[in-house]
């Protein structure tokens, strides 16, 4: 584990050096020691694979005296628990373009890309690219299929897609490049919730398929604003 200044505000805690469930619960269980502890000056922790980026206000504190803060709080991060955090269950509508294309890199049927791809518990390594887009660790190594040679210009926000070992959904409508397998009707990322971005590092995601029926009604209710999503372990 090692610290290190990131310019005159922020500095980096590297809790490794590989993408490993292990390190990144440590990465999650440093922030919220942090959030709990509420250390003077430190203004907010942006979790990543395998380190933490902590942000201060210089004139409250200092790089030194916060080095030996966190150099305390990462005495009780030895064994965070990886099957931490909430699991939110997210409705997808499995009829993306790039179905097909997963499926005959595969070698196996569409429906059982959906299966494989549905079944896992991912976890949410860190977000970034976009607000609300989370990294997901879990993929099933059959279904990994590389991004597309030229990728699109105009992704719609919910569409749920694979990129090479990762898997995720587009909060937002973007350009991307990943192989678009499915939508979902729910929305990651909504500036008009008392919280925008739905889940954070250290939760999971869990993809449910349905119909086109039960996805125009969940999307109907999400955009009455009474949809919510199912979540265990916790509330969101």
């Amino acid at each position: 584990m090692n610290i290190h200044p990131c310019g005159d505000r922020a500095l980096t805690v590297e809790l490794g050096d590989r993408i490993d469930e292990g390190v990144n619960a440590r990465v999650c269980k440093l922030a919220a020691l942090i959030s709990q502890t509420k250390l003077p000056g430190v203004q907010e922790t942006v979790p990543t694979f395998r380190a933490l980026l902590v942000l201060y206000d210089p004139g409250i504190t200092s790089y030194p005296k916060l080095r030996r803060a966190l150099t305390r709080l990462l005495a009780k991060c030895e064994h965070a628990d990886a099957a931490g955090g909430r699991i939110f269950e997210l409705p997808v509508l499995y009829n993306g373009p790039d179905l097909p294309d997963v499926a005959a890199h595969a070698g196996i049927s569409e429906s059982e890309v959906v299966a494989r791809h549905s079944k896992p518990a991912y976890l949410i390594y860190m977000l970034g690219f976009l607000p609300g887009f989370a990294y997901l660790g879990g993929l099933d190594p059959s279904i990994v299929t590389p991004r597309l040679t030229t990728p699109r210009t105009k992704i719609p926000a919910g569409a749920v897609g694979i990129g090479g070992e990762q898997t995720g959904v587009y909060p937002l409508d973007s350009p991307g490049g990943w192989r678009l397998i499915g939508m979902t009707p729910v929305k990651p990322y909504d500036p008009g919730r008392e919280e925008p971005i739905l889940y954070r590092a250290g939760d999971r995601i869990r993809f449910i398929p349905v119909d086109q029926a039960v996805y125009d009604k969940i999307r109907a209710e999400v955009e009455a604003g009474t949809y919510r999503v199912r979540v265990t372990g916790g509330s969101v």
